[in-house]
Formats: C-alpha cells, structure tokens, sequence
C-alpha cells in the first residue's frame, strides 16, 4: 500500500471539514483544564487548515475541466498556481460534487413556488451557493442558505468575497430574486449545551436541507447525535440531512487511510461506529430522518449511469491518464455520500433515486 497518496489530499471539497468557531469563552474550561483546552484548541486548528486542502483540490478540478466552477479560484491567493492533485483525487472531487449537486438541485426544483433553506456545516471555501444563484435567477424559488463554520474559516471568506467582484455581484443577484446568503462563525458543539446559542436569520418551518461534507465526523459520535437533534428539534418544516464521509476503516486501505490521516493530525471520530453504508442508513434513520434513507460510496455513484451518465463519464475518463485505476476503485469505495429526510417534500424530490442496501455491501460484514 506503499503507493497510496497521503489521503489528506482528498478532502476534496474539504468545505464541512472544521469545527466552527473558537474555543475562547466556551463554558467549563478552567484553569485547571488548560492543557485539555491547549490541545483541543490545536487539533481544532488542524481541522480548520483542511479547507486548503478542499480548496486546492477543487481548483485542481476546475483547472482540469472535470468541474465547471467560475468561483473557486476567487478563494485563493492571488498570484499563487493552482496545484495539480492527483488523478484520483480530481476523480474523487468531481464525483463527491456531482452527486451532491444532484441531490440539492432535485430538492430545489421541487415545489418551485415553495421557500427553501439549505444549511451548510463547516462551508469552509464552498462555492454551492455562489454557483446555485443562475439557477435561482430563472426560478422562482427563495433561498435561504446559511454557511456555518469557524470564526478563522469565516473571517477568510468574507474577506474573499469583499475582495471579488464576482463573489459581491453573485450575492446581489441572489437578493435581487429574494434569496439570501448568511454566514454564521459558530462552533457546532456549542449547539449541544443546555443553552445553545440561536442561529440569526433561521426559518423554522420551511423545508431545510442540512448538508455536513466531512464536518461532523471530526466531532464525537455522541455530539454529532445532539448538533442533529438542535436542528431536528428547532426545525418543524421537512427536513433532510446529506453527508459525505470516510467509510470502511476496517480493511487493509481503510487502516492505511486512518494512519496517514492521524499522521496529519486528522482523527475521524465517527469513523468507526458509521463505518459501512448500511450503518450511515441507520444513523439517519435513529437521527430523525425517518422518511427514507440511502447511502452509495464514490465508486457505485460514478459506475451508476444515473449519477453520472456513460458520455460523461468517458468525457472524464479522457481528461487524465489513470494508470492508478484499482488505487482508484479502493479509495472511492472508502469514501461515501449518505442522505436521509422527513416529510414529504424529499420524498418527492429525491423519488427514483436509488440508495437502498445492495448486495455488495455484505463484504463490509
């Protein structure tokens, strides 16, 4: 396994892979507790630098036209060269992207006269809103979207935007069709004390779709259970959460994944107690999400002709050379998209959309 990348560099996307906020001013810490304080505050700060990794990887997709993105590379530093990632990495950044794409796209055109919210966690260097606001342009849908994530993270991208053009533009059109932006610095595990701090701007009762790209599994099991159970509590309208996240630590790739990962610092709290499809399933299900659940690793999403079709995947397949080709069917097959809804208005927009246990999936037993 000694030619297996270093899979930091797959936090593709990396936009959900930080805690929010600091840690100043959180309640309990005493002085007696410095230490614990110090080194939770430095594996925060890990957790928060990943969105590098997310941004680099994104603009190494752009860049290679796997991915059609007029907005990331105003997140970089000007001047800087788009750093070219590997093969499977571009692959990996392309599939997690599109599959999510598909799943919010189908939740936003459904009842198009009808407000909705989506909540990012960990948004990080996101570009989903910016690249949403066309579509909301040609209908008549509002959006309320909200980016949650580490005063640091924050900070970076409201001066990414003041600083873009494009970036302030794409905001104003988006409030000129009755959709706005909100960016909250937040730590999520401040949602979990007796008493949570409010989210300004949150719509309680239209349908809200959460979405955690590698954020929650940084946190403990137990406290990723009660960041859902604030938003299954305080969030009467339907609601449906869609995860991305490491799967299958227990197989030979899955231990090296860990290792080079803990390596870096990086420690995937929930990795063992979610660590198969069938286990993602049940977490939604158990979480509040009862309506319906389905879960797919990155390779079944880019084998499935109705994730990503047999022209466009021959497209992809051209732009690089992959010699790297079963480095490649391991590490997607280690990385999963799980999504899980209530109400009816999921049911609907997300009908046809097969996630359901699959053969396959009994290895992982």
């Amino acid at each position: 396994m000694a030619s297996i990348p270093n899979l930091n560099t797959l936090r593709t996307g990396r936009r959900g892979t930080r805690l929010r906020g600091g840690r100043e001013g959180r309640p309990g810490l005493t002085d007696g507790n410095d230490l614990t304080a110090s080194i939770e505050a430095g594996r925060d700060h890990v957790v928060q630098q990943t969105d590098n990794d997310a941004t680099n990887s994104r603009q190494s997709a752009v860049a290679l036209h796997y991915l059609d993105d007029a907005f990331s590379q105003a997140f970089s530093t000007a001047g800087e060269p788009v750093v070219k990632r590997y093969p499977i990495i571009n692959r990996g950044t392309y599939v997690r992207t599109k599959a999510i794409d598909r799943l919010v796209t189908r939740f936003l055109q459904s009842h198009p006269d009808q407000a909705k919210q989506i909540i990012s966690l960990g948004a990080g260097s996101d570009t989903r809103f910016f690249r949403l606001v066309p579509e909301q342009t040609t209908s008549s849908t509002a959006l309320v979207y909200h980016e949650v994530d580490f005063e640091t993270n924050v900070a970076r991208k409201r001066a990414s935007i003041r600083a873009s053009p494009l970036l302030t533009t794409t905001i104003q059109k988006a409030a000129s069709n009755g959709s706005d932006y909100h960016l909250h610095a937040l730590d999520l595990r401040d949602l979990t004390t007796k008493s949570p701090p409010l989210i300004p701007n949150l719509e309680p009762n239209i349908p809200t779709l959460l979405l955690s790209e590698c954020c929650l599994c940084y946190l403990a099991p137990d406290t990723t259970t009660s960041i859902l159970q604030y938003f299954t509590m305080n969030l009467s309208g339907p609601l449906a959460l869609i995860l991305y996240e490491p799967v299958r630590p227990h197989d030979a790739f899955g231990r090296t994944m860990v290792t080079n990962l803990a390596s870096r610092g990086i420690h995937l709290q929930t990795l063992k107690r979610y660590s198969t499809l069938e286990a993602q399933r049940t977490r939604l299900r158990m979480g509040g999400f009862g309506g319906g659940q389905g879960a797919r690793d990155v390779y079944q999403l880019y084998q499935d002709d109705a994730w990503v079709g047999r022209s466009e995947r021959e497209r992809v397949e051209g732009l690089e050379w992959l010699d790297e080709v079963e480095e490649w069917k391991l590490l997607a097959s280690h990385y999963c998209v799980a999504w899980g809804w209530r109400g009816d208005v999921f049911g609907g927009a997300w009908n046809g959309i097969e996630g359901r246990r699959t053969n396959s999936e009994d290895q992982d037993g």
